[in-house]
């Protein structure tokens, strides 16, 4: 029989502490330090005291001690409804990401000998990403024999900055890595997401 740490309630006590835990608010006895600056729930100071005193304070009005600040010196606490405060937190949270946008790289793939059909048709494949928001990498793959002409593939990309002048823009110029050649684009700072045909 192997040894295993104490258990509580069917819990293991070495897996009981979350990291989550350490990064949630502190509230009323949780708050361990000297003194703190306290604050009441119309926003008016209290002082400096100490957390039982607030605790006291904050249990007469049936409302919780919240720390607020606690890198300040004394860290400041307010006195609120922590549940309705929690919620709020959560509620601002995922509005923030519902209102945000990922922007996706993609890439697009060319060979040194690109035929012009294949070339317009990843061109217009390259408008339509950069149009709708996200960023480009276009690649050039060189084999073989290839790699001794490296100038072909530079070519091939400076007629692509060319062709989506005005519509896309080089974030670097064209950078040589092991047997590949490429360019990040992206959208021109002044296009609208979703504009075009």
């Amino acid at each position: 029989m192997s040894a295993q740490a104490p258990t509580t309630e069917g819990v293991n006590i070495a897996f009981a502490r979350s990291q989550r835990r350490e990064a949630r608010t502190r509230t009323n006895e949780r708050i361990r330090v000297r003194e703190i600056r306290v604050i009441d729930d119309a926003g008016e100071q209290l002082g400096i005291m100490t957390p039982q005193q607030a605790i006291a304070i904050a249990k007469e009005q049936g409302l919780d001690l919240v720390e607020i600040s606690p890198t300040a010196t004394p860290p400041v606490c307010r006195i609120m409804d922590y549940g309705r405060y929690h919620y709020q937190e959560q509620k601002r949270s995922r509005e923030a990401r519902k209102n945000q946008k990922s922007i996706e790289l993609k890439e697009i793939k060319f060979r040194p000998k690109v035929d012009s059909h294949d070339y317009n048709f990843k061109k217009k494949h390259i408008e339509r990403i950069v149009k709708e928001g996200d960023k480009v990498k276009a690649t050039i793959f060189f084999r073989g024999r290839e790699m001794a002409h490296p100038d072909f593939g530079r070519r091939i990309l400076e007629r692509l900055m060319d062709d989506l002048d005005g519509i896309a823009v080089a974030e670097a110029h064209p950078s040589m890595q092991g047997n590949q050649m490429h360019i990040i684009l992206s959208g021109v700072t002044g296009s609208k997401r979703g504009q075009g045909a």
